[in-house]
């Protein structure tokens, strides 16, 4: 029985990083999708119907587990609101924006700052006490920013607009997602992680299908393009692998991880990403942008290290999976 349960510990950290990785490299997969699916609709019509998609998961889950729903108490609504608003339906639209007008791996690896703007609304919404090494560490990251958007060259010129554009979307983006993170905590504890889950798909769709409705689409075409058989692999694809597979296997392996350990399995994020998207867009980035994400990454992995326990909590799932 000992041997049976030294072996599980010792065995289980190695897994439990897998996870994470594994998980991790799905959410690289998004861009690649995310753009083919821009030919035949908007951004904003993919993310709706993603969590249209997705509420066929959220809805019998929450029937399920209506019983925990009356644990949440006026400020736990307003984290789900906040969770599901922004968290699962406005920074899945800038992401997908930011793909639209920037370039995808620049888009893809500003996702990596999640884990400092989590920190960042921990400690302003939240009151955590965080580390002095912190605010150093995000002035790092930042430049990192800088440098994975324009390189070594300069803010003007062919293209920096649009750069720009796809740059302040991904960090838009970003910031949601990491308060997510942040907001998300107020949760644990009181209900699981399915039920946070399927709340924040299905708090998400009235306010998407508002957003859509104000683009006045053109559903006849839109209808048209749902009959392509392309389109609709590739939307079940994305909603069933990069959306809801993927988180499910992170978190099973983000228990009993230490956050440190987490930021280098998720480095399969942007390596899944980089690569698909060279392979497939034809997108690369120079030298500078390299520097830029070596800084990025560096940051948030001395972030981890820190000794805060709280700083620790809020940066474990730090990535939110693009939903």
């Amino acid at each position: 029985m000992n041997g049976r349960v030294v072996k599980t510990r010792t065995r289980r950290p190695y897994l439990s990083v897998w996870l994470i990785a594994l998980g991790a490299a799905m959410w690289g997969l998004d861009a690649v999708f995310i753009v083919a699916l821009q030919r035949h609709m908007s951004s904003t019509q993919i993310v709706f119907l993603e969590h249209l998609l997705l509420a066929l998961f959220s809805i019998p889950v929450l029937i399920w587990k209506r019983h925990e729903l009356k644990r949440l108490n006026v400020g736990d609504w307003i984290a789900v609101l906040f969770i599901a608003w922004g968290g699962s339906a406005l920074a899945s639209i800038l992401f997908a924006v930011g793909l639209q007008h920037g370039n995808a791996n620049v888009v893809l690896v500003l996702q990596k700052l999640q884990p400092v703007f989590a920190v960042l609304l921990a400690a302003s919404v939240l009151k955590e006490r965080v580390s002095r090494g912190y605010w150093l560490l995000l002035i790092a990251a930042l430049i990192g920013a800088y440098l994975l958007t324009f390189g070594f060259g300069p803010v003007t010129g062919i293209g920096a607009a649009g750069r720009m554009v796809g740059a302040l979307c991904a960090l838009g983006a970003a910031m949601l997602w990491g308060g997510s993170t942040a907001m998300g905590k107020r949760l644990v504890g009181k209900v699981s992680f399915s039920t946070v889950t399927a709340l924040r798909f299905a708090a998400a769709l009235p306010f998407l299908f508002v957003i859509v409705e104000c683009e006045r689409p053109d559903w006849a075409s839109l209808g048209v393009a749902l009959t392509l058989w392309p389109v609709i692999a590739n939307l079940l694809f994305q909603t069933i692998v990069p959306s809801l597979l993927s988180l499910l296997i992170y978190y099973k392996g983000l228990n009993g991880v230490k956050a440190s350990h987490a930021t280098i399995a998720e480095l399969a994020f942007p390596a899944t990403g980089l690569l698909l998207n060279w392979l497939v867009l034809h997108q690369t980035i120079t030298a500078g942008q390299w520097v830029g994400f070596a800084v990025i990454w560096l940051a948030v992995f001395q972030m981890s290290r820190l000794p805060k326990d709280k700083m620790r909590s809020s940066m474990g799932g730090s990535i939110q999976a693009s939903l």
